[in-house]
């Protein structure tokens, strides 16, 4: 079981392009030259940590698979394979 820091996600998120918005909870949105797209995920304000059923269903969200998604958060997975992956699924933006 895996779990990791909220601050380490949304670091993580916000290196790759993804734009933090305030609610209810905290939104991240995926952006491309400052445009919004439709890959988005959210973090609970009160939780220090994500568990392992939190990490999969925002792998989910993001178009990822869960180890895609701890990469993409730590950084081996880097911005462009990251679209490259979103892009092998169909969704295409431009760089």
């Amino acid at each position: 079981m895996v779990t990791l820091k909220t601050r380490t996600v949304l670091t993580g998120l916000q290196k790759k392009g993804f734009v933090q918005a305030e609610g209810n909870h905290t939104f991240l949105i995926f952006c491309m030259k400052g445009k919004k797209t439709s890959v988005r995920t959210k973090v609970s304000h009160g939780g220090g940590e994500i568990d392992d059923y939190l990490i999969n269903k925002m792998s989910m969200q993001l178009k990822l698979e869960k180890k895609q998604f701890l990469d993409l958060v730590n950084c081996p997975l880097s911005l462009s394979g990251y679209l490259q992956e979103l892009k092998a699924q169909g969704y295409h933006f431009q760089e």
